[in-house]
């Protein structure tokens, strides 16, 4: 068995994942953006782990540069038990993709209580192309509770000062909150960021296309590679590239990869789905690493406002 494209009466049939990638691509050169996702830009030059480092990880660092990333996974109570539970550190693409929204709305409203009701479930509508199912809907629900209970801590070093952010990200969020009669997951009607985290994100949010992340959801490495781009590429002088060894993408994104050849394999893969969704973005790959060059990001400057907090 191969796992490449089925031919059929002489026809290439790809699958409903390459299919939608290649139809999303077209859309991002053609129509202009209609959903913005924002991602805090010490998310986008750090990263959350790939996978599940397991129940026995409760700590979680990553260091890019002058920045910095704390994780501390946290403990909920839980009423039915009348005690905390333990809860595991956020992995994966799915609390990625839940900050991106929580962000957004964080963006659009201007406020840091966020009505998630109605809107997360709608997302994770979107993300996937399709409605989801309650098994994946509790997926999104366990990686929100895990954000929730975590403390953050993000520090940005610059000009000799260190501008750091310890917080939850998520202060006020019922963990608990029941399934109805039916086995449906609800979402609690609201969540509350910490005004820490809200703040900060008024002046370090990255906008990025929603359409792109959908795409691009089956990927931690994508997403964050993704991300990294579109918070960099635009700041890069133009005619002066910035060349980054192969070494140094690797201490950012090969976290779980051992060997280089395994590393550069999963990233070139990752690299190649991202550049068809941000095709702007210029971006030249040899066997010495990577040549960045000043491009466009992903969302015009114009498309997006910022609002900025009261009081």
């Amino acid at each position: 068995m191969t796992d490449g494209p089925k031919k059929i009466d002489g026809l290439v049939k790809i699958s409903k994942a390459k299919e939608r990638a290649i139809r999303t691509a077209i859309q991002i050169e053609t129509e202009p953006v209609e959903q913005i996702s924002y991602q805090h830009t010490v998310l986008c030059q750090t990263s959350l782990p790939y996978r599940n480092p397991g129940q026995d990880v409760l700590r979680w660092e990553r260091r890019q540069g002058d920045v910095h990333l704390l994780i501390e996974a946290g403990s909920a109570k839980n009423p039915e038990a009348d005690k905390y539970v333990q809860l595991g550190l956020p992995f994966g693409p799915k609390p990625r993709l839940i900050l991106a929204h929580l962000n957004d709305q964080a963006i659009k409203t201007g406020k840091s209580t966020i009505e998630v009701e109605d809107s997360l479930t709608a997302f994770v509508k979107r993300i996937q192309g399709r409605r989801p199912t309650g098994p994946e809907l509790g997926k999104f629900k366990d990686h929100l509770g895990r954000l929730s209970a975590a403390l953050i801590r993000m520090a940005v070093v610059r000009d000799g000062r260190a501008v750091q952010v310890d917080s939850k990200i998520v202060t006020a969020f019922d963990l608990w909150f029941p399934k109805d009669e039916h086995q449906r997951v609800l979402w609690p009607s609201t969540i509350q960021l910490s005004a820490d985290y809200f703040n900060s994100l008024q002046k370090h949010a990255v906008p990025l296309d929603e359409r792109a992340m959908a795409v691009l959801a089956h990927s931690s490495m994508a997403l964050d590679l993704y991300a990294w781009l579109a918070q960099r590429l635009h700041r890069i002088p133009e005619n002066h590239p910035q060349f980054i060894t192969w070494k140094a993408i690797k201490d950012q994104f090969g976290q779980g990869y051992g060997r280089m050849n395994n590393f550069k394999s999963a990233f070139r893969t990752a690299l190649t789905q991202v550049l068809i969704q941000y095709q702007a973005a210029r971006v030249d790959e040899d066997e010495r690493g990577l040549t960045l060059w000043n491009s466009l990001p992903p969302v015009p400057k114009k498309l997006f406002v910022v609002h900025k907090p009261v009081g």
